[in-house]
């Protein structure tokens, strides 16, 4: 799904955000800060994680076929032949407890996740045409969609309960068959006995197979659900953050940057920064610089790009006025620095993406963040 968002920064002196370069890649489109009402808008591709966020369950029913009733025959095999149907009645009752609750499980799920995706979806739209920070109404919804979701999770939880019960019952199963087969060597059988321990042997060979399924999907089920509640609770934590600033964003640059390693850090130092193109550069030469939506967009960008980038923030010193006021100067910086990437991981980005630096230049007037990106 592609996301629109706003740029938040106002012409002229707040906010630049540059284009960056990779190597190999092509540039990524400059970016420029807009006033608000101009309503100038710039398209995030959706990434890999956001492109299927509805959580996928498998659709098989795996309810048992039954068991054939036999006929006494008298010998000590035709009892132990009964005593082995027996087992196999019980354990298909097992599996047959099994698959209604995993039916019931799945069901709810869905539930909860189509009521999950409507309180977030409700949440992203207020927030997209706009609202006040820390709306009460947003903050109701978005702790109804953090108890949805934790319902889902403890649901995952009883999957994974179930999934060694199954796992119990495979092991039976393969322990009924194995005495079937067995039974074939005992003496003292008529053709009776052998022709229904044949009906028992191709009953429990059903069984093993409905049972190897019902483990394999269950299995799938739980994987795929565990993943989305982790994306999820990822998507809700930036979320929470646009609520408290009243500007949507998307969703988290974790799920952006998902399942690719961070490369080895230290591959860029400060030292050759007149080298690089920086990805933005905020200007904070007033209170309050609104950064956060265009940063998370630029940031998102280079994922999508790049999903492995890595995030350098540094924090640029006017070198004008008395040594004192550069060491005051100098310490107001570091500080916009260390909130510029306080506000990245609360987005989302894992903390080994993202490196803290400084240095000086004599070339700006005010302080500055600098967002580099390798």
């Amino acid at each position: 799904m592609i996301k629109k968002r706003t740029w938040s920064a106002i012409a002229g002196a707040a906010l630049l955000l540059a284009g960056c370069e990779f190597t190999d890649d092509a540039l990524i489109p400059s970016l420029t800060g807009e006033d608000p009402a101009g309503g100038e808008r710039v398209e995030i591709p959706a990434s890999a994680a956001e492109s299927n966020r509805a959580p996928t369950l498998g659709a098989g029913n795996f309810e048992p076929s039954g068991v054939t009733t036999g006929q006494p025959t008298g010998t000590e095999v035709g009892r132990r032949v009964d005593r082995l149907r027996g087992d196999l009645e019980r354990l298909q009752l097992s599996v047959s407890n099994d698959n209604s609750e995993l039916q019931t499980l799945r069901s709810q799920m869905v539930a909860d996740a189509q009521q999950y995706q409507g309180l977030t979806a409700d949440i992203q739209a207020k927030l997209q045409v706009g609202t006040t920070p820390g709306n009460p109404n947003l903050v109701n919804a978005w702790t109804q969609s953090q108890t949805t979701l934790e319902r889902i999770a403890d649901s995952v939880g009883q999957m994974n309960a179930l999934s060694n019960k199954v796992a119990n019952d495979s092991s039976l199963a393969a322990f009924i068959l194995e005495s079937v087969r067995a039974t074939y060597g005992l003496t003292g059988a008529v053709d009776e006995d052998h022709r229904q321990l044949a009906v028992l042997e191709d009953e429990t060979n059903r069984t093993v197979v409905l049972i190897d399924r019902l483990l394999n999907e269950l299995n799938e089920d739980i994987a795929r659900q565990t993943n989305y509640v982790s994306r999820e609770r990822a998507d809700l934590t930036v979320l929470s953050v646009a609520v408290k600033n009243g500007e949507l964003f998307g969703s988290s640059l974790a799920n952006r940057a998902y399942g690719t390693a961070a490369p080895a850090r230290g591959a860029a130092t400060v030292g050759n920064l007149s080298n690089r193109r920086p990805l933005v550069v905020i200007r904070f030469d007033r209170p309050n610089v609104p950064y956060k939506e265009p940063v998370f967009s630029a940031v998102s960008e280079a994922l999508n790009r790049r999903p492995g980038s890595v995030f350098d923030v540094v924090s640029i010193v006017p070198q004008r006025g008395t040594p004192a006021q550069v060491a005051l100067n100098a310490n107001q910086a570091r500080r916009n620095a260390e909130q510029v990437v306080q506000t990245l991981v609360e987005m989302g980005l894992p903390s080994d993406r993202v490196s803290l630096n400084s240095t000086s230049s004599g070339q700006v007037a005010n302080n500055e963040v600098h967002i580099y990106v390798r």
